[in-house]
């Protein structure tokens, strides 16, 4: 079987730009509230066009990474208390796919919290289309190889989602979404650590035994096996995770 290989990613301009100010910002050589140099002084010092360098702070500051004032200039955030999910990425980005362990316990915690309530809604509230799509994912997870790590991981994502999806709750699906960089980027390195292993084998029965609970409306037993499936992976992922 040949190896997957992923695709090289190239970068824009504007990305690059984006990557280069994240840096800046989360390394703190930035410092939060510090004033930025004119957007013509700085495109220069970044060796970029005005126009670039005003679209890659448009994006930062949607994230909450800096503030745009009009007539003051553009200032660095504290992200904790102004940014979005969207930022997640971003330091995923920075620390080239490594975090420190108090930000991995986070991403753990948050799962738990948020995924236990999805499964226990979609046991009430899930539809025959939805039991359908969660029945579809089950099959092509049984065939797909463990060496195929990137299938394994959308399917694992799509798993996580429609079970959010099947909530009802509008909001749930959103935050996922919004998750969606760092959660792919953790569950590959997990899937490509594990593979011939039972560990990976053991995910897909938690999803089977998920699937069966929600079909049942078995709305106790969904959250259960949703809270033993986290903390199985969050025990072997603190292995994986560099």
């Amino acid at each position: 079987m040949q190896p997957t290989i992923e695709p090289l990613a190239v970068q824009s301009l504007k990305d690059a730009c984006i990557a280069r100010l994240e840096q800046l910002i989360l390394s703190g050589e930035l410092k939060i509230g510090e004033r930025l140099p004119s957007e013509r002084d700085f495109a220069a010092r970044l060796g970029v066009s005005r126009p670039v360098l005003h679209e890659a702070l448009v994006d930062l500051d949607a994230k909450g990474l800096v503030k745009i004032s009009p007539r003051r200039g553009v200032f660095v955030n504290d992200y904790r208390r102004s940014g979005s999910m969207a930022i997640l990425s971003s330091l995923l980005a920075y620390h080239n796919g490594q975090f420190d362990p108090a930000f991995i316990q986070s991403l753990y915690d948050w799962r738990l919290l948020i995924e236990s309530e999805t499964a226990r809604l979609a046991a009430l509230n899930r539809t025959p289309q939805q039991l359908s799509e969660m029945h579809a994912i089950l099959k092509a997870e049984a065939e797909v190889h463990c060496s195929d790590a990137v299938t394994l991981t959308d399917l694992d994502y799509e798993f996580h989602l429609t079970v959010a999806i099947a909530s009802a709750n509008l909001v749930y699906p959103l935050i996922i979404n919004s998750f969606k960089a760092v959660y792919t980027s953790l569950t590959g390195q997990f899937f490509r650590q594990y593979c011939n292993t039972p560990v990976v084998e053991a995910v897909h029965q938690f999803h089977v035994q998920i699937v069966e609970s929600i079909e049942r409306k078995d709305a106790d037993n969904a959250v259960r096996t949703m809270s033993q499936m986290l903390n199985h992976g969050e025990s072997y992922l603190k292995g994986s995770v560099p």
